[in-house]
């Protein structure tokens, strides 16, 4: 099974899981898809654009079973980054993991 992961404040997860799905945070819908990462992305990711964030999930997917919505696209330094083009459905998730920040602020996923 390939995982891809989003990071999302804890708070919009629960949102979600209320409503019974995830429409996106407020970049995704800027861009018209769900970010999402592959595990060896993740990391960057976060420190790229969740430093000093705090209550954040790392959410993690089962990439094949979200179907042909999710495309591998080109982004940072031409890698390929797996973005949806749908909403999820919570009970989709396949791991859901609290993360805690470093001493530089940026948050540890422990994925490698």
């Amino acid at each position: 099974m390939t995982l891809v992961y989003k990071i999302l404040p804890k708070a919009l997860w629960e949102a979600a899981k209320a409503a019974g799905r995830f429409d996106g945070a407020p970049i995704d819908h800027a861009d018209g898809y769900i970010h999402l990462s592959g595990a060896d992305q993740a990391q960057e990711t976060a420190a790229l654009y969740f430093k000093g964030q705090e209550d954040l999930l790392l959410v993690g997917f089962d990439a094949q079973a979200l179907g042909p919505d999710l495309k591998w696209e080109a982004s940072r330094g031409g890698a390929l980054f797996p973005h949806l083009f749908r909403s999820i459905d919570p009970s989709e998730a396949v791991s859901e993991k609290p993360l805690s920040l470093d001493a530089d602020g940026v948050p540890q996923l422990g994925l490698s």
